[in-house]
């Protein structure tokens, strides 16, 4: 299987995000965590591509829940400062690479290379509606860096997120739902978007991208727990490019998109300790 484009693990990453958090008001939990996971995932290719791509995996899991240091929900956070309703931390994450050639648009163009994001994450919590509710609004910059045969600076990503999280919503599931927002500067909307005049053709004619709108998202994830160690996931994400920035792209060719991921978490260690609440 070749190489795909920077949403396809990361559905699967996010999945298992939401499977934790939405536990993670009703109960302390363990300060750590090693386990497995396993899922598959389908997803269009990035925002806007006609090509999709699909991916099943298992790969081993380590969540680690500290006062500063903080592994889970797909990503690294450093905390910097934690009230009971606000939250101030530096956050990482990473996608994977692309080959160039599993995307019709793209083929003959240089391939997507691995993207690190890091940046200032501001968590509020809005409301807490009812014991196992929450309404909470996520504010991240981030920098986007590329590493493929060295490392460059493909610009910067701000996606305010709103979400509502539920437990015990009916027979022991717990739900998720988030609306989202993702805005690029000129540089990483010509990271997907631009075609330069070396990779022009006939067919895809060279583009200058402009800052603006990526996409609109909307995500369900539902999890429920078959025993202490075992939990089952399901997640949906629909994206919405209607009002996108660079629509005239010749790379950009559809207005939406739905991801689609299932998958298990098995738990095979646990510390005796608990995290503090968050």
């Amino acid at each position: 299987m070749k190489k795909r484009v920077l949403q396809g693990v990361g559905v699967i990453a996010f999945t298992v995000s939401m499977s934790v958090s939405a536990q993670a008001q009703i109960e302390p939990l363990p300060l750590w965590e090693v386990g497995v996971f396993a899922g598959t995932a389908t997803t269009p290719a990035y925002p806007g591509s006609a090509d999709r791509a699909s991916r099943s995996l298992a790969l081993p899991i380590f969540i680690y829940r500290g006062e500063v240091l903080r592994i889970e929900r797909g990503d690294v956070g450093a905390r910097l400062f934690r009230s009971e309703d606000i939250e101030l931390d530096v956050g990482f994450s990473a996608s994977l690479p692309a080959s160039s050639d599993d995307i019709a648009a793209r083929k003959g163009m240089s391939d997507l290379g691995t993207l690190v994001e890091f940046g200032p994450r501001v968590k509020i919590t809005l409301a807490r509606p009812a014991p196992g509710t929450r309404v909470r609004l996520e504010l991240p910059l981030r920098a986007v860096l590329e590493f493929n045969n060295g490392v460059r600076q493909q610009g910067y990503a701000f996606e305010p997120e709103l979400g509502l999280e539920m437990r015990d919503v009916g027979a022991g599931w717990s739900l998720s739902a988030t609306a989202s927002v993702v805005f690029g500067d000129k540089d990483l909307n010509t990271y997907f978007y631009g075609v330069t005049t070396p990779y022009a053709t006939a067919a895809r004619p060279a583009y200058d991208a402009q800052a603006g709108l990526i996409t609109t998202r909307l995500g369900l994830s539902m999890a429920k727990s078959l025993s202490p160690d075992v939990r089952v996931f399901g997640y949906v994400r629909h994206e919405l490019m209607e009002g996108a920035a660079n629509k005239a792209s010749p790379l950009f060719q559809q207005t939406t998109g739905t991801s689609v991921g299932l998958g298990l978490l098995w738990t095979l260690a646990r510390s005796e300790q608990r995290a503090a609440a968050r």
